[in-house]
């Protein structure tokens, strides 16, 4: 019973849904991916070892994410995938019924991720040597 209370049983239940997050962003064009297999990686770095392990040996998304985890980079194709998928989901907001105060909340918090994304590297800095082979 004590091990519910735990912060390691809390990140490990995080990471877990952050994967399950993952996955249904994989069948959803308007929902991204790796963010949320990147959220699950921080997790299970604290609290799994071998779910983390999984998660950087993963044939589509394990580069990605082993990139970000070693040199904070963000490939261009994620970066142009991302913008994408915000403009594509965006668009079709528009053209719901939501509030207009949701549409310029979404589309404000939109703007700051797609900065936050683009200010990122895309490439792994030429002076750092890689940690795992890429790929």
């Amino acid at each position: 019973m004590k091990f519910l209370f735990t912060k390691r049983f809390w990140l490990h239940i995080a990471g877990i849904a952050f994967v399950g997050l993952g996955f249904l962003g994989m069948a959803l064009p308007v929902m991204p991916t790796t963010v949320f297999f990147i959220f699950a990686l921080v997790c299970f770095t604290r609290s799994s070892p071998e779910f983390a392990q999984r998660l950087l040996d993963h044939p589509k998304y394990g580069p990605s994410l082993r990139l970000w985890q070693d040199h904070r980079v963000i490939p261009m194709k994620g970066k142009c995938m991302a913008g994408t998928g915000m403009l594509l989901g965006f668009v079709i907001l528009c053209f719901s019924s939501a509030p207009l105060w949701v549409i310029f909340m979404v589309g404000g918090i939109e703007l700051a991720v797609l900065y936050y994304i683009c200010t990122r590297p895309s490439k792994v800095p030429s002076h750092c040597v890689l940690k795992r082979p890429v790929g």
